[in-house]
């Protein structure tokens, strides 16, 4: 495992992974992998302290399985353990996590052991009436030194011969640091010697104090052996507990690790599925200080990958394995989880470094065949090989690995990079080989570090050589000896890979059309849609009216009396300029759609999309969601040539801070866009707003909607002053 590491350039990507377990460990931990994965979900949304740092207890319980007896701090190690479980049966109160933790029974026996140790490890005096004694007498003894100290200090006679007046500790003897000549003044004991030449000394009637104070200790190590005996034949009685406890305690290690990890450095959990498939979305090698992220979809059995020297090849091939390796041992990475996809292999081989070893008389090429050679009895397995030509003849090694390859590839997953323009055209043959080639930026001269699925790619190993000074006579010259037709090869693959790239760009271009009129029209069908309903409301409206005034007209048809006639009629009439204004005023009113110009308090903007009832508006650049039924339409606004600013006027009572503690997800979020377009409004360019943790659905709700909020630059959990993971710091 640690020479797959190094190969991978993740050693340090590990090592502080490995900081976060309370003890050492390997990375694997047995088990169901979805059910590990639950288990960490849910201790996400858990605020807790992590375990303290335990030693490993293998040998410890070997004593215990043979009836041996344990030093107390051993001992001590198991109550840690044990402790521990007290404290997460206190904060897990819900979910598979908590099934788990409360299924864990501790014994009685330990319970009451438990109670007879202080926070440091150190037994309480008060469960022995004998070790009070002593402690009491103990004090007596020290208060009787310090005394007997304090009176040579004060003595006359010695004052000469002290070079300070300070107790120093010598070998845990309390002593006096003294001039020579001392003895004629003061009987005492030489302990030490200091580097300028003085006298560490005990007096006489100190020593004595000191025999007492170590008769003192040996008695209560007798009777500290004596419980350290009792505890471990309890301990050996329940040995089985204690196995299984201490086993559970690296299973939750390993739980607690991961997702301090994961929160410490924003990094995500991604699970293989039962699948041999690899699609990689925006993933960063931890190793590169200013990473370009890769994407790269690996669902054929054999990636080749070629082109340009010095542009990414070995790194994505590292990239691959690595997230294989991380996500098979349930190690969080940067990468976009919900967008990725990695299968599930016994084995990851990364082929990599030259084989060739003087000590044991093999060559290059000859350690590569033995390492190629172990790979025919193996299956379900994820293959990395860099530079697969190393070591000989070109055209040989092409016509070789090509059947080597289109073998191996029946019962494993290769990637591969290769300098070898022959062995790509001979794998690309095959169907279920996937050619890629990394690009070069022929203008400026440099790599890009990207790269293009379906052709191959050029080695640039001219174009490399003059980048790196070599001088263009020579650069012309093995242009000479390379030969026109193989020159003329080259330029094809790169006129090949243009055309791919401009027919993509092209392609890329008009899915984006596409996508824009189809949210156009989905917005028009919307609106027609609501048009619509308002339309058959007030049509039902007016014709209940306009019956009602016909009503009032018969009725008035029928009277006999004519001032009642008139009066009847008059209401009709009435009841008839109604429908007249009614109508006037719906044929004013105006819809407000996509591109109309429209006041919102005392802004105006520019409406760029409409849903339901929500509307998106443009403020000289500042994006904000409102209510579209709190805008009104305006003239257009006529944008001036100048620079001009916008001035925004700031809300009464604004704040940057949000509590969105008690509310239901829907009403938090209401709250959250309303105080998000005022922040924005009030120039404000970072707030603070308080969800909670609880169960984490208002935590989750919050996060998806600041990642899809416009303008919101950045957002993270707040400091542990400041709310920790149940708040969040957005930056405008």
């Amino acid at each position: 495992m640690d020479k797959l590491l190094f190969k991978l350039d993740i050693e340090e990507f590990i090592k502080k992974f490995k900081t976060f377990f309370a003890r050492e460990k390997g990375l694997k931990f047995e088990g169901d992998i979805n059910i590990h994965y639950k288990f960490i979900l849910e201790l996400e949304k858990i605020e807790f302290v992590p375990p303290p740092t335990i030693k490993n207890l293998d040998t410890q319980l070997n004593y215990l399985k043979k009836s041996g007896i344990l030093k107390l701090e051993d001992i001590f190690e198991f109550i840690k353990i044990i402790r521990y479980f007290f404290y997460l049966k206190k904060i897990v109160v819900e979910g598979a996590l908590f099934n788990y933790i409360s299924k864990i029974n501790i014994p009685e026996e330990i319970k009451e052991i438990e109670k007879l140790f202080d926070k440091e490890g150190n037994l309480i005096d008060e469960i022995d009436d004998r070790l009070l004694e002593i402690t009491k007498e103990n004090e007596r003894v020290k208060e009787q030194i310090r005394f007997s100290i304090s009176k040579i200090f004060s003595s006359s006679k010695i004052a000469p011969y002290l070079v300070d007046r300070q107790i120093h500790l010598i070998n845990g003897n309390e002593a006096i640091l003294v001039r020579g000549g001392f003895n004629h003044i003061l009987k005492a004991k030489v302990v030490g010697r200091s580097s300028g030449g003085f006298f560490y000394i005990i007096p006489n009637s100190i020593e004595e104090l000191k025999t007492k104070e170590e008769e003192l200790k040996n008695r209560k190590l007798e009777i500290i052996f004596e419980y350290e005996k009792n505890i471990s034949a309890t301990f050996s009685n329940k040995f089985l507990f204690l196995r299984f406890i201490n086993r559970e305690f690296d299973k939750f290690d390993n739980y607690q690790a991961r997702v301090l990890f994961a929160k410490e450095y924003d990094l995500e959990f991604l699970i293989p599925k039962a699948t041999k498939e690899i699609y990689i979305k925006d993933f960063a090698h931890p190793a590169l200080k200013k990473p370009i992220k890769t994407t790269i979809d690996f669902s054929k059995n054999i990636l080749l990958i070629t082109g340009v020297n010095a542009g990414g090849k070995t790194m994505l091939l590292k990239s691959i394995l690595t997230v294989s390796l991380l996500s098979k041992y349930l190690i969080p990475l940067n990468i976009d989880a919900k967008k990725s996809k990695v299968g599930s292999f016994k084995e990851i081989v990364a082929i990599l470094d030259d084989p060739q070893n003087v000590k044991n008389d093999i060559s290059t090429f000859a350690g590569r065949m033995v390492e190629f050679s172990k790979l025919f009895n193996k299956k379900d397995v994820l293959v990395g090989v860099d530079e697969i030509e190393l070591g000989t003849d070109a055209d040989e090694a092409s016509s070789l690995f090509s059947v080597i390859l289109k073998n191996l590839k029946k019962n494993i997953k290769i990637v591969v990079t290769t300098h070898h323009k022959r062995l790509a055209s001979l794998m690309a043959k095959e169907s279920d080989v996937e050619l890629l080639a990394a690009l070069y930026d022929e203008e400026n001269q440099k790599p890009t570090y990207k790269f293009l699925q379906g052709t191959i790619g050029k080695s640039y190993a001219f174009e490399t050589a003059q980048r790196y000074r070599i001088p263009l006579n020579i650069i012309k010259e093995a242009k000479k000896q390379y030969g026109e037709d193989k020159e003329n090869l080259n330029d094809l693959i790169q006129k090949n890979i243009n055309l791919e790239l401009e027919l993509r760009a092209k392609i890329e271009e008009y899915k984006s059309k596409i996508e824009k009129i189809d949210k156009l029209k989905e917005n028009l069908e919307e609106q027609k849609e609501s048009e619509k309903r308002e339309f058959d409301k007030i049509k039902s409206e007016l014709e209940r009216e306009y019956l009602e005034a016909i009503e009032e007209a018969k009725k008035a048809v029928k009277l006999s009396d004519k001032k009642e006639i008139h009066r009847q009629l008059n209401i009709s009439h009435k009841k008839r300029e109604k429908i007249k204004d009614r109508k006037v005023k719906e044929e004013e009113r105006r819809e407000i759609f996509v591109g109309d110009f429209v006041k919102y308090q005392n802004l105006k903007g520019e409406v760029i999309s409409i849903k339901k009832n929500e509307a998106m508006i443009e403020v000289d650049g500042v994006k904000l969601r409102v209510d579209k039924r709190s805008l009104t339409k305006t003239n257009p606004i006529i944008k001036k040539k100048t620079t001009s600013k916008t001035t925004f006027a700031k809300r009464a009572n604004s704040s940057v801070k949000l509590d969105l503690h008690g509310l239901r997800v829907e009403e938090a979020i209401e709250k959250l866009d309303q105080f998000l377009s005022d922040s924005l409004i009030n120039g404000f360019e970072e707030v603070i707003i308080y969800h909670g943790i609880g169960t984490g659905k208002l935590s989750k709700a919050v996060k998806e909607f600041l990642q899809n909020y416009p303008n919101v630059k950045s957002f993270s959990d707040a400091p542990p002053n400041m709310g920790g993971f149940g708040a969040k710091i957005v930056k405008f």
